[in-house]
């Protein structure tokens, strides 16, 4: 089976829901990897300021970033290989990389259509609680 991994910018929280904005990406992503879960897909999901080490012991994430800064991520390993980099990958991107349609992901199109604006965090004071 194919393992994703995602390496996501400094946040305070993942879902996109806290703070003053929501962040129609976020709660995109958080959909997509919630249906790819419970289809057995691997999804795993890394926050610079929340997992730090992850950054640093991943080779190909570590050299990306130092190369050309944290202003690349979202930045997605496809079975190790990058396939994304500077936002996160279509609701199509995704179904491609696991042969499957974007209905297997349901029915709920409009929770899922992929906003156009480059994902900016969840807009939360640092080190505010979601």
């Amino acid at each position: 089976m194919k393992r994703i991994q995602i390496f996501e910018p400094a946040m305070c929280c993942s879902t996109g829901v806290c703070g003053v904005g929501v962040d129609t990406e976020l709660i995109r992503i958080s959909t997509v990897i919630n249906m790819l879960n419970n289809k057995g897909i691997e999804v795993e999901r890394f926050n610079l300021s929340n997992a730090p080490q992850e950054f640093i012991k991943n080779n190909k994430i570590n050299k990306l970033i130092n190369e050309k800064g944290v202003d690349v991520l979202p930045a997605i390993l496809l079975d190790g290989e990058l396939v994304v980099t500077g936002r996160y990958p279509t609701n199509e991107e995704i179904a491609k990389f696991f042969d499957l349609t974007v209905r297997d992901f349901g029915s709920r199109p409009n929770v899922l259509k992929a906003s156009r604006k480059k994902s900016g965090g969840c807009g939360c004071d640092s080190g505010g609680d979601c």
